[in-house]
């Protein structure tokens, strides 16, 4: 379901995450609301994965809707990296 590299976006409550799926949907990005694996300490339980390809234009439009997730996590080598954790490897 999540494949090297993917983002996975996770948000602080189910409504939210909905609401950044249909945004997102409607505007034709092609993204994935997933239960979010156990690793991912989340509240809500969802995350919405997130190619690399796209990511940036995703958060831009995020960020401009005012939809933005709570931690941002990549899947590298099998396991989940925090955003922060990767700056300068990516």
């Amino acid at each position: 379901m999540v494949q090297e590299g993917d983002y996975l976006a996770v948000f602080n409550s189910a409504h939210r995450v909905m609401k950044a799926e249909s945004l997102l949907k409607s505007r034709g990005y092609s993204i994935l609301l997933i239960p979010a694996p156990r690793q991912l300490m989340t509240d809500c339980g969802l995350a919405l994965r997130i190619n690399p390809e796209i990511k940036a234009e995703v958060m831009e439009l995020l960020k401009q809707e005012q939809l933005l997730p709570a931690f941002v996590n990549r899947f590298v080598g099998g396991c989940y990296h925090n955003e922060e954790d990767l700056d300068g490897d990516t």
